[in-house]
């Protein structure tokens, strides 16, 4: 009884933004623990790899792939079929895909602030609500928010990603309430800076490293698998009374800001 409880045999995981960073390093971790994975990205190229790669990984486990964008409403209509098709219902949904604009605030246009929360904000939504007869199937499903830890403190730019995911932090309390009496248990993380590709060109700036690593108590950058545990421990049986949280990921960082 208690190994099951850490253990996601049977089920089925929807993850997007797959294809790279955080996203593939959660469907690799969801897979090493008896999850199927059904991923999403936009770069099709990049998500055939990644499958490749994770079905070559866990011969035993089911890797699926779909090359959309979750932000497009045609593209999300498409993903649901698919994921119909599959005819296994859905136990897990990690909204993912995020993306940002480095500006100061006076210096966006208003299709770029509105795109970040498109991407960061509006998409997991519609994605949630879309999904939500298939999770709702199960008697113990999850849906897991990748957040960021400009949503819980002040960053000193980025300001329509700060709040797009802060937004998606009240999102997550309020499909927990909203969907606990459906079986469906709702909640985020908040990673700080993960070692990725996306953040490569702005952590090349060496005094900029260097302030962030300062206002890191565990002064270093995260890891892509890190944040994924995180994810992982959320979806798994052993956490069925935790919902309507966001989980920090960052290394001490919210308890300072930057």
């Amino acid at each position: 009884m208690t190994i099951t409880r850490w253990r996601m045999d049977g089920q089925v995981a929807l993850v997007s933004g797959a294809s790279a960073g955080i996203g593939r390093a959660v469907a690799r971790e969801l897979l090493s623990l008896g999850a199927d994975a059904l991923l999403v990205a936009r770069d099709g190229d990049a998500l055939d790899a990644t499958c490749d790669e994770l079905a070559e990984e866990f011969p035993e486990r089911r890797v699926s792939g779909f090359a959309g964008d979750v932000a497009d409403e045609e593209d999300r209509r498409n993903l649901f079929d698919w994921v119909e098709d599959h005819g296994d219902g859905l136990h897990v949904l990690v909204n993912n895909v995020g993306g940002n604009i480095v500006k100061a605030a006076l210096e966006y246009a208003g299709d770029e602030w509105r795109a970040v929360f498109e991407t960061n904000l509006f998409a997991a939504f519609e994605l949630s609500r879309l999904l939500q007869p298939q999770l709702a199937q199960h008697a113990n499903s999850s849906i897991v928010n990748v957040g960021s830890v400009g949503g819980l403190t002040g960053m000193r730019h980025s300001a329509p990603y700060s709040m797009a995911k802060a937004a998606l932090q009240q999102m997550t309390r309020s499909l927990a309430v909203e969907w606990a009496e459906d079986g469906i248990r709702v909640n985020a993380v908040a990673p700080w800076y993960v070692r990725t590709g996306r953040i490569a060109s702005l952590l090349a700036d060496r005094d900029y490293y260097e302030q962030a690593i300062e206002r890191t108590p565990m002064r270093r950058l995260g890891e892509a698998e890190e944040v994924a545990s995180a994810v992982a421990f959320l979806c798994l049986p052993a956490a069925s009374y935790i919902t309507g949280i966001c989980l920090p990921v960052d290394g001490g960082f919210s308890n300072f800001g930057f």
